[in-house]
């Protein structure tokens, strides 16, 4: 596995990380044990990147325990990246914000005990409270470096001008953001940002929500609980676009003998050396698959080929308005 260096603070990291939320959450059923053995088949390949957040375990840490168990026999050797930032009280679950610094200091103590650790590799704030100045956010933060606690700062959903605030007072490391062939909202403004000021991009969700994959159905007949029911790329004409969109990227990747969720994740290792993916799993043998796209080199034939087929990402929000709402863009 190749590995990247994120940001100028001396973050290093597999190329391809792993998204630990789906063990948890947002995608119907999970189970402890399949959970358990991917991350273990991740470090197997050489894959130390490893992604959890407070809200994941919708206030009981149970995502963090999860990782964390998953990892002690091998804790020195990966990189851990949990998350602040949501008030777990506030119903429904993600609707309200809480970076108070305190809080800040909160969560860590939580965080380092789920997760049976001396320090948290990478702190991110999960998203931005209208409430609390960022400045007051990255001091928090950063007085937590300063004692050992934390390694490297990250922020996620948050725009140019939230960024550099924040980098002003504490070194940014990362900025995790929604990035993939169907999403595509990064390139214009954020990624010059975090290139002129010398920070890494980490993006979730890299295969569309599991739509890149090519195993994919209407939104109504996922169950209630899998977020996919209720994502406009999931919906009516939105969802016959973009399986046409993936149809034809599979019949591109099928020329270069991968597969589409293949194709998908070396795209975007392509756009630069401070890029590294986090796609989620649960499943080994979807993991293994992953894991391949890392050896993946595709021409510039290919490159003009995918812009061809999806030039401006997938038809249908990444989320409803709702939530965009509360996303930090400036």
């Amino acid at each position: 596995m190749q590995h990247r260096n994120l940001g100028s603070q001396g973050l290093r990291v597999s190329a391809l990380g792993l998204g630990t939320m789906g063990m948890s959450m947002a995608y119907g059923a999970s189970n402890d044990d399949e959970g358990t053995a991917t991350i273990h088949r991740a470090h197997e390949l050489g894959i130390d990147f490893f992604d959890t957040a407070e809200l994941y375990g919708a206030g009981t840490g149970s995502n963090e325990i999860l990782l964390g168990e998953a990892v002690k026999d091998f804790r020195d050797e990966v990189v851990l990246a949990t998350k602040f930032g949501f008030d777990m009280t506030a119903q429904p679950l993600g609707s309200g914000f809480d970076s108070r610094p305190e809080n800040i200091r909160k969560v860590a103590e939580n965080s380092l005990r789920h997760l049976q650790s001396d320090s948290i590799d990478l702190f991110y704030q999960h998203i931005s409270d209208p409430g609390i100045p960022v400045e007051e956010v990255a001091g928090a933060v950063g007085e937590l470096i300063a004692e050992g606690k934390v390694k490297y700062f990250g922020l996620s959903n948050v725009g140019p001008q939230y960024i550099r605030r924040a980098h002003a007072v504490t070194p940014v490391s990362v900025l995790q953001y929604e990035y993939s062939l169907f999403e595509r909202e990064v390139e214009e403004k954020i990624l010059p940002v975090l290139r002129e000021l010398g920070i890494g991009l980490v993006p979730y969700s890299p295969l569309g929500r599991g739509f890149l994959t090519g195993a994919v159905k209407p939104a109504s007949e996922y169950p209630a609980d899998d977020m996919r029911r209720h994502d406009e790329r999931w919906q009516g004409e939105n969802y016959t676009y973009n399986l046409h969109a993936t149809e034809q990227l599979k019949e591109l990747a099928g020329t270069r003998g991968i597969t589409t969720a293949q194709l998908a994740l070396a795209w975007l290792l392509a756009q630069g050396e401070d890029v590294a993916p986090i796609p989620g799993t649960r499943s080994t043998k979807r993991l293994e698959e992953n894991a391949g796209a890392a050896d993946v080199q595709l021409s510039a034939a290919d490159l003009a080929r995918i812009t061809e087929i999806l030039p401006r990402g997938s038809a249908g929000s990444r989320y409803p308005a709702a939530a965009l709402s509360s996303l930090t863009t400036d």
